[in-house]
């Protein structure tokens, strides 16, 4: 036990952690992490453990993008390989979270030890940086330099394995210093020149049709006020990406809504823009990497991104800016308002667009038996908050969602991540009611990703943590099972049974709901979304290809990249 003058080097983690203003830590125990853990507990850190390590990854990273602060998760050597799936997600979703793994005893390394593995060479290639601490005297300057990383440019994880013996072994209080809060996260970066800021006023000025599109690294702030102020200012109409979503609400008059090709008919016009503000925003296939048929060779690229690698990465830019989001854009407004600016008929050809699917979609949305995916997204927005957290796991059933349901909030509408990693939204829907008790977190999620990490309503039992999942069942791999349909001929290993997974949660002790009549879809959402413990309602649903569906299609038939 650690004395007045020592800590042990677990303990130091402890009060590194602390004055980063962690209070919450995600893991599952095994060998090597026990003294962290033993230690953590006496520091009163809330620790929330999980079914699977991949999991508790899930929950920092989950964490890390609803609160902003960074999200912690401790494992042992064969949880942390169990945790890299989470990492690579983290990666792409940008979540500053810090994994902390456990090995055997540093001197025994290289020698055949327990469980041994080169747990810093897998690490490396799903984080922004890995390393081994030996010699815990060292701990705090580490966690604190990992942090850096993990805000710097463009977020995301960190990890640093501690062997058991540094986190046993006592270290001399007056041989460390713990960091002070304000050193965890850089407070500088590069501003933009006056020049820079009026040229890109001057292009955003002179177009007939410009769009912003905020990605990713715009979100980082969470909140949308000087967006917002940009837009209204200019009255160019804006996108937000699937990371953005919320930063403005949809219900605003100069948002278009969601920037995806395949669920918002009015990105497709994309190819139409003169100038494209890129905020936060990659030049990835997301965005057809900004080359034609889905950006036109004339348009004109103005790119704002916190890392200088991302500014004209797949094409040339007019004005490539670096630094913060919301810095910047602020500039921009200040510059603007000193200009007259009205509206474009471009702006009703964008509406018009959006206006034209949500109509189709509402005529798709209707009663029936099977019920179509859209009838249960409809009778779900008749009962959700603005403060609602809705996370979208996989499966074509969330597509139809991801299309119709409205982003209102900041840091409330949430993805799996670019890399499209199924499973993730148990996790992430946990953390985000514990960071937020007093909002409901809901859960959409198709039969085929729910299997994944349907054990988890364990972890949400045993920790009371309320979340609702709208569980869209169609008995397969929805999106892989339409392309096999109309590119092949044949569905391959992508039916699935109706397996009664209101049954399961149940067995879990949750409250489970199954419905196959329309009729009964409001009652048992009321019921679930309002029942205060770990719900599922099991919807049997009709097997309908959504638009993003459909796009994942065609994608496979052209010979030209086709935006994602």
């Amino acid at each position: 036990m650690p004395s007045d003058d020592t800590l042990t080097g677990s303990h130091l983690i402890g009060e590194t952690l602390k004055t980063a203003g962690v209070s919450t830590v995600f893991t599952l125990a095994g060998d090597h992490n026990l003294p962290l853990l033993d230690a953590l507990a006496d520091m009163d850190f809330r620790i929330i453990d999980t079914r699977h390590e991949a999991a508790a990854v899930h929950m920092a990273d989950g964490w890390a993008r609803v609160t902003g602060e960074p999200g912690v998760v401790t494992y042992t050597t064969p949880g942390f390989a169990n945790g890299i799936p989470g990492l690579s997600s983290a990666m792409y979703s940008e979540a500053p979270l810090l994994s902390i793994s456990g090995s055997a005893p540093l001197g025994e390394l290289g020698q055949g030890a327990m469980q041994e593995i080169d747990q810093i060479g897998m690490a490396k290639p799903v984080t922004k940086s890995a390393a081994m601490v030996t010699d815990g005297r060292r701990i705090p300057d580490m966690i604190a330099e990992a942090l850096r990383l993990a805000y710097s440019g463009r977020r995301g994880p960190v990890h640093l394995t501690v062997p058991i013996d540094i986190q046993e072994r006592e270290v001399a209080t007056g041989d460390v210093a713990v960091p002070q809060s304000c050193e965890y996260r850089p407070d500088t970066m590069t501003a933009p020149t006056d020049e820079q800021i009026k040229q890109v006023v001057t292009l955003l000025k002179s177009a007939e049709r410009p769009l912003i599109i905020a990605g990713s690294a715009a979100s980082y702030a969470g909140s949308g006020d000087v967006l917002q102020r940009l837009i209204e200012t200019t009255r160019i109409p804006l996108m937000t990406e699937s990371s953005a979503r919320g930063l403005v609400s949809d219900n605003h008059p100069y948002s278009i809504g969601f920037y995806d090709n395949g669920l918002n008919r009015a990105a497709r016009k994309l190819r139409e823009a003169d100038v494209i503000l890129l905020l936060g925003m990659k030049q990835d296939i997301i965005i057809g990497y900004t080359r034609p048929p889905t950006v036109s060779p004339d348009a004109k690229i103005v790119q704002v991104d916190p890392s200088p690698g991302e500014i004209g990465r797949n094409r040339e830019v007019a004005v490539g800016i670096v630094g913060d989001i919301d810095d910047v854009a602020a500039r921009m407004t200040a510059e603007a308002a000193r200009h007259t600016w009205c509206d474009r008929p471009w702006l009703d050809e964008l509406r018009g667009a959006r206006a034209e699917q949500v109509a189709e979609m509402d005529v798709l949305a209707q009663p029936s038996v099977p019920i179509h995916a859209l009838h249960v997204h409809k009778a779900l927005l008749s009962l959700i908050d603005e403060d609602d957290f809705l996370v979208f796991d996989g499966g074509d059933f969330c597509h139809w969602g991801r299309a119709y349901l409205p982003a209102r909030t900041p840091r409330t509408w949430s993805y799996f991540s670019g890399l499209g990693m199924l499973g993730t939204a148990i996790s992430t829907a946990m953390a985000a009611k514990l960071a937020h008790p007093d909002r409901r977190a809901i859960v959409i999620s198709g039969d085929g990703a729910f299997g994944f990490n349907a054990l988890e309503y364990d972890t949400a039992v045993r920790h009371g943590i309320a979340i609702t999942t709208v569980l869209g069942n169609d008995a397969s791999w929805g999106i892989d099972r339409q392309i096999q349909l109309q590119v092949y001929g044949k569905p391959v290993a992508t039916d699935l049974l109706p397996i009664r997974y209101d049954r399961l949660v149940e067995s879990l002790g949750g409250e489970g709901l199954h419905v196959q009549d329309p009729a009964d879809l409001p009652s048992a959402l009321d019921r679930a979304l309002n029942s205060g413990r770990p719900s599922l309602v099991n919807v049997e649903i009709q097997r309908a290809i959504s638009p993003r569906g459909q796009a994942a299609v065609d994608r496979w038939r052209s010979a030209v990249p086709q935006p994602f």
